[in-house]
């Protein structure tokens, strides 16, 4: 199967490391739950998934939040079910259920009119901010960003958002703003291309983050798009944004696809942190090609994963390794990790392991031209990699392909998957699963 466009994978995921459980129908909430990256794991999990895991019976699951002991599940879906269970339960788009049981809550059902990619937690986890292809939510205009009660699925008193006039890929809390990147070219009728910040409490315009992304790129066959935003990450302290997405420029510098920046009180300044590597062209359809961000949980270094199909020479459908080190330009990665000629859309970095998914067949596959060239090794649908030598663990519980894993999202308890697939090592887990810790 040769490579093939995919939806952005979305993207990472902010794990409230802090927070106390959530009663399932509005009892008790987190006081002040920390920010962070994925979690800090010290081996890999489990390959094979928990048995108690809701299902998601259509669409694909764009996204993953963990907020004390209740999960929340993002995406397409219509229908989902307890595991166990045949009665369905229509529930669109946006579902909670309890981390330990799996058990949906039928009780916080917000009703959104489109596709929700982005989720974020608010510092105090009773609220939840959501980023899509929506509109309305609850019967009231909410043009791709809403915020709802984090129990009931309520719209928020007081927070209106200003209007995207596209969709919502990514977003992170930071302070009190949060920013958002996804394919919308304005906030508020004012010029945002991709990536923008919206005051966290009233959803007004925060001027203070205009990178001014621009230059779409162009392949040689004429393709091309929109600027926008893929997926970004934010590191555990607040100060770095990393962003990846169809621009060739951010504030008047060269940047393809992939930029840093440097985040203060006072806003955001691009960093000269800087690579080539992403510039050369992929597949004549597929103007840009980065799907995936993630920055390690110790703030030194990120990986990216790539679709594009397999050229040789270029950092197409790869994950690879960068170190942030020094803010200059001509950086390398530290190692890459090919697939051979398959898509890979989601990363999640712990310290024990770079997991890595999509609809990819092989890794370690620097030879393959949609085949297992010499070396390869067969991981269907994710894998796992190792942060230090950029070669594939022996970890592979395997999994169906589809379109692709379209998020990994580490807790404190294992590694979450969401897709658009049903099976993973062999059983039955639709479009969701959980890998627990050993």
């Amino acid at each position: 199967m040769t490579t093939s466009p995919a939806p952005a994978r979305p993207r990472r995921r902010a794990f409230l490391a802090g927070a106390a459980a959530l009663a399932v129908a509005g009892g008790a909430f987190p006081a002040a739950p920390a920010h962070a990256v994925n979690a800090t794991h010290t081996t890999v999990v489990s390959a094979k998934p928990a048995a108690w895991t809701p299902h998601a019976l259509d669409g694909t699951v764009y996204r993953i939040l963990q907020v004390g002991n209740r999960v929340y599940l993002a995406g397409s879906f219509t229908k989902v079910r307890n595991a166990n269970t045949t009665a369905q339960l229509a529930m669109p788009r946006l579902v909670a259920f309890d981390a330990t049981t799996g058990r949906i809550d039928t009780t916080f059902k917000p009703a959104v009119n489109g596709t929700v990619k982005a989720l974020a937690a608010s510092a105090d986890g009773r609220s939840l901010y959501l980023g899509g292809a929506f509109t309305t939510i609850n019967g009231v205009a909410a043009p791709r960003v809403a915020r709802v009660d984090a129990a009931t699925g309520a719209r928020v008193a007081g927070f209106a958002p200003a209007a995207l006039n596209n969709q919502v890929n990514d977003m992170r809390l930071v302070g009190n703003r949060l920013l958002v990147g996804g394919a919308f070219q304005t906030v508020g009728g004012v010029t945002r291309r991709g990536l923008a910040a919206l005051n966290a409490t009233t959803g007004a315009a925060d001027a203070s983050v205009d990178l001014r992304l621009d230059g779409a790129r162009v392949t040689s066959s004429g393709a091309t798009s929109p600027v926008k935003v893929e997926a970004l990450d934010v590191s555990a302290d607040g100060g770095r944004l990393v962003f990846a997405g169809n621009f060739s420029t951010v504030s008047g510098a060269a940047r393809h696809q992939l930029a840093v920046a440097d985040l203060g009180a006072t806003g955001a300044t691009l960093s000269g942190w800087a690579t080539t590597r992403y510039q050369p062209q992929c597949a004549k359809t597929m103007p840009a090609y980065l799907r995936g961000v993630d920055i390690s949980p110790d703030g030194a270094w990120f990986a990216v994963v790539t679709t594009g199909g397999p050229f040789p020479g270029t950092l197409c459908d790869t994950a690879a390794r960068f170190e942030f080190g020094a803010a200059t330009a001509g950086k390398q990665p530290t190692w890459a990790n090919y697939t051979g000629g398959d898509t890979l859309l989601s990363v999640a970095v712990t310290g024990a392991a770079v997991y890595v998914g999509g609809h990819q067949r092989w890794l370690d596959n620097p030879s393959g031209r949609n085949s297992a060239g010499p070396g390869a090794v067969s991981r269907p649908g994710v894998g796992a990699i190792n942060p230090t030598t950029g070669k594939a663990l022996a970890w592979n519980p395997t999994k169906d392909r589809g379109v692709g894993t379209a998020d990994l999202y580490a807790t404190d308890r294992g590694l979450w998957l969401g897709s658009d697939t049903v099976t993973v090592a062999g059983e039955y887990h639709a479009r969701v699963a959980f890998l627990p810790l050993p």
